[in-house]
Order: C-alpha cells, then structure tokens, then sequence
C-alpha cells in the first residue's frame, strides 16, 4: 500500500507525509496553515491517535471499525449500517494504518466473530474523523442561546420576520429559525388573519402536530373546554401539555381578533430562571430535577378517543388523561454540560402549576424540600424583569420553545379569539440544520 505504513509493534509515534502532485503544490502551500493535514499518529493499547488540524483526536478502534463506511458495512444509498456491530471483536487491533490523500487508512486484520472478508480495508476522511470525534464534539455548543430578561431581549432589537419573504425565501425563513434557536421565541408579521394563514406558515416551518385539541385550533373564552384558555381569566406563566409523555415541542400562537382590553401575552425565558436557581442552590436545582411530577388533564369531551401516550378512565363522557412518570422520561439530568437541552425537560416543560397531580412520588421529608426548591424557582420565574409583555395583534404569529420558554397572559374583556397549533421538536431542529444552523 502506498504512503508510509504503521505496523503494529507496540506504541510508536512517526511523521505521515501526504504525496501531493507537481500540479498541486503551488496550491498546496498557498493553503497550508488554512488545510493543516495530519502530521503525526500513535497507536496505543485501545485506542489511535490523530494530530489533524492542531487538534489531537483519539479512536478507539473498535468504534473505527463499527464507524467504516466503505460498501460492505454501510449501505449509502440508505445511510444506514449494514454491519454488525455486536461481532466485533472487542480486542481487535489494526495491523497498520496510513494517511493517504487526506484519509486514514487502517489495514486488516480486524479478527471480527465470525471473522470478515480477508483484505476488508476501513477508509476514513480525516474531516469526518474530527467532525465525529468526542475532542470536536467537547468543543462544539450543542445549541447556541441566548439567556434573556425583558431587558436583554428588548436591547437586542430581534426583528420579526416578514410573512412575503417569509413563505417565499430561505434566507428569511433561516433568519427567523435563527432568533428561535437564540431566544426560545420567534415572530412573523404581516400574516393574514385567518386560520388558513396560520397554518401556512407554521408548515413552512414544520409538520403539524395533531392532538385531542386538533391540527389546527382555534378558541374564544367560550369555556368550550375544561381548560382556563378558554375564559378571560389571567394565566400565570406555563407550559403546555405536560400531561404528555412527550410534551409538545413548538407552541404557535396567533391572535385572530380582540374587541376588547387586556390580553397581552406574557412569555419567560425559563432556562435564564433555572440558571439563577442553578448558581444560588444547586441542591435545588438537582432536586427539581430528580423528583418525577405527573400532570393530568380532566374535562369532558364526549370522545373516547385514545392517542398514544394517555391513560384514560372514567364515565362515558368525562376523559382522565395523565402521564406517568418514567425513568426514562422523568429522572436525571444528564451532565450539567447538557442541561440546557435536558432541564429543559424538567424545569421548563414540567412547570404547569394548572395541570400538576398531586405529588405521590417522594417521602414526606424529600417533598418539603421539593416545595422549597419550587418556590425558589417560581420566585426567579415572577421577577418582574423577567416577564416579557407581547401584545399579540392580528397579523402577528409567535413561535413559542415550549421546552424552553413559558407564556401566559393579562385578563381581557371582549371578544378574543386566538388559533394556533403544536409542532414536533425534532422536525422543526431538522428544519433549522437543514437550513445550516446549528441545532
């Protein structure tokens, strides 16, 4: 194999030379401090070193062999693995490895059970190998944001988007995605006042997601449903559909029409609170996080329909719906390097003082305690600095992190009627990063 090879005889450290073509120097050394090719390799006992582009990145080197791409262990067409990570060999080493034309190149054997074809080489670019190593991940912020008071918020200036260039160019639609990543809230102007409308421009965004509410919803306080939405009622600051097991990612909201006073939509940046509650007491924060809330759902429907996720019981026509707490769903935070994407789940998501059960989840002596960290969070939540006032007018759509970002609202008078929808996390994230962003 051409380029220089390492054996396996132990720990070494070599230089790898890169062959560049006569045609190609010139370009070569014009771009060299901006391309920074691998210069030096050393395979340990468990894992390869890289030196590529100033950075030392590590594999192990089963993961190498579980990460090859060539034809025989991942299918492009489907971009999926095709080969089996469980044979294996747990012990395997290479018998030598290369960088050639900027790839790593790692040479059999690979002593899989039961063993693979003879001559199976693993190539690897050396920018995926550092896009997908743990150094470059360590390095990398999961998601960029931005931790607001009213104050911070306001300062920024964060323009809303326009509802023409909206539906029609991608630059506005990423430009939009982005103030959402930052700030947990988004705005579009100039739509129309219709349903129609807001259904249009939620789906340039996402796909809808339906629940018992609907796809689309639209509502007056009419008290048409057990929920305090539907009055004229002041709501204290919130999140939706806790009762869910996985509650509803995106919140879209937008004010059809108002013949009346009040009614300005209150929103708060629950992740800049939960820092606050993080840094005064940690024993606080980690006891929100740890102990499993259920919330619930009661009203009478006259349906009996039974969407994943619900536990129902009861007469003919009253709907008991709650959602148990799980391991999975309601313990831990992970690492606190992570927690803006995890209490989110915890801290955000789970504040429904409306819809929480009655806590039957911990000792008498751990839910004292519970309350305490409760308060503590709720007083940071009701600073005044920390409310945001939006008067939502016809035209003006909002896009709501209900993982994040709370709302709630001034009592009115009149007739107010309101629509909107819920969109799934994941597939509005898979907008953002196929528009570039980081999400």
């Amino acid at each position: 194999m051409a380029g220089s090879m390492l054996r396996w005889f132990g720990p070494v450290r070599l230089s790898v030379r890169r062959r560049v073509s006569a045609s190609g120097l010139g370009e070569k050394c014009a771009n060299f401090q901006k391309r920074r090719l691998a210069t030096e390799m050393r395979v340990g006992d468990e894992y390869l070193e890289v030196r590529h582009g100033g950075a030392l990145l590590r594999f192990c080197y089963v993961w190498l062999r579980d990460s090859c791409r060539s034809a025989a262990c991942y299918d492009p067409r489907t971009r999926q693995r095709t080969a089996d990570t469980a044979a294996i060999d747990l012990d395997l080493r290479p018998a030598g490895a290369a960088v050639e034309d900027g790839r790593l190149v790692v040479s059999p054997p690979h002593r899989l059970h039961p063993p693979g074809p003879d001559g199976h080489v693993t190539s690897y670019s050396l920018s995926w190998l550092a896009d997908h190593s743990h150094e470059s991940r360590r390095r990398t912020v999961v998601q960029p944001r931005v931790l607001w008071t009213s104050d911070v918020y306001n300062a920024a200036q964060v323009q809303s988007g326009n509802w023409e260039q909206f539906m029609s160019c991608e630059e506005e639609l990423r430009r939009v995605m982005r103030n959402y990543l930052l700030y947990g809230i988004a705005f579009v102007d100039g739509v129309p006042a219709t349903v129609a409308a807001t259904q249009a421009v939620s789906e340039r965004v996402s796909l809808i997601r339906e629940t018992l509410y609907g796809k689309m919803w639209s509502f007056t306080s009419d008290q048409s449903r057990g929920d305090s939405a539907y009055t004229t009622l002041a709501l204290d600051r919130h999140t939706d559909t806790t009762y869910f097991h996985e509650p509803c990612g995106v919140q879209v909201f937008h004010c059809l029409k108002h013949e009346g006073t009040g009614g300005r939509t209150l929103l708060v940046d629950g992740f800049h609170s939960a820092e606050k509650v993080l840094k005064e007491s940690p024993e606080s924060f980690e006891l929100l996080s740890r102990v499993p809330i259920k919330h619930e759902n009661i009203e009478d429907t006259g349906t009996h329909l039974e969407p994943h996720g619900w536990h129902r019981a009861g007469a003919q026509h009253e709907v008991y719906m709650i959602r148990y707490p799980s391991a999975l769903h309601s313990y831990g935070l992970g690492l606190l390097s992570l927690r803006y994407y995890y209490y989110s789940r915890r801290l955000a998501d789970e504040y429904n003082n409306y819809d929480r059960s009655p806590i039957d989840t911990a000792p008498p002596n751990v839910i004292k305690q519970w309350y305490e960290a409760h308060r503590l969070l709720t007083a940071e939540l009701r600073k005044p600095e920390n409310e945001l006032w939006v008067k939502l007018t016809p035209g003006k759509v909002v896009f709501i992190d209900n993982w994040r970002v709370m709302h709630g609202r001034d009592a009115f008078t009149g007739l107010r009627q309101v629509c909107g929808c819920y969109l799934p996390r994941d597939d509005v994230l898979s907008t953002a990063r196929a528009l570039g962003l980081l999400a």
